[in-house]
């Protein structure tokens, strides 16, 4: 994955403290107390767009376009593969420090998704079939008859609509941290 830690932001986060329009953004965002992550301190440089992301619902406390209706364990391990199929460390990085277990994800679960085959074992069958189409869509902008037959057995198409637009946002969060290369934040 692409390795932010010894590479200097080439766009650097907007400084705290934030200006009150976006500090009341962020506070919908982020418990008390929790530092903003970098990726949304950058995005937040464009204030505008950050206001328009917060304020439209785009982006929320548990991440980009979440309206609740994929579980949230399925939804997590889509977000987690999309970062590992895409390169992108800093948002798997940042997921995985401050939400992937609330969502429903054993260590072993998080682990196992940077495996290139994932193992079966620690998967529903929903996840295992979900995970193939992940990568397809990602590093091949294809998804075959076979990995379409199989997700298609564990989910209708108004999920697999949301499963690609959510898989599309967050490799748009993976472009976005190759082109900003903000540091990893450090929750722990």
């Amino acid at each position: 994955m692409n390795d932010t830690t010894t590479t200097a932001a080439r766009i650097a986060p907007q400084p705290l403290p934030l200006p009150p329009d976006l500090a009341e953004r962020m506070g919908r965002l982020l418990p008390p107390g929790f530092a903003p992550p970098q990726i949304f301190l950058t995005v937040a440089r464009h204030g505008e767009l950050f206001k328009e992301m917060v304020d439209s619902g785009l982006l929320g406390p548990t991440g980009l376009a979440d309206r609740q209706r994929l579980a949230p364990a399925l939804r997590e391990a889509v977000i987690l593969r999309t970062c590992v199929a895409a390169r992108c460390d800093y948002e798997f990085n940042l997921h995985e420090q401050t939400i992937s277990r609330r969502m429903g994800l054993s260590d072993a679960q998080i682990a196992d998704l940077r495996a290139a085959e994932p193992d079966a074992a620690l998967w529903t069958p929903a996840l295992r079939a979900v995970l193939p189409l992940v990568d397809g869509l990602v590093r091949r902008l294809a998804v075959d008859d076979t990995t379409w037959a199989e997700a298609r057995l564990h989910f209708d198409e108004t999920a697999l609509l949301e499963i690609t637009q959510l898989v599309g946002h967050y490799t748009g969060v993976a472009m976005l941290a190759a082109l900003a290369r903000p540091a990893l934040d450090r929750y722990r």
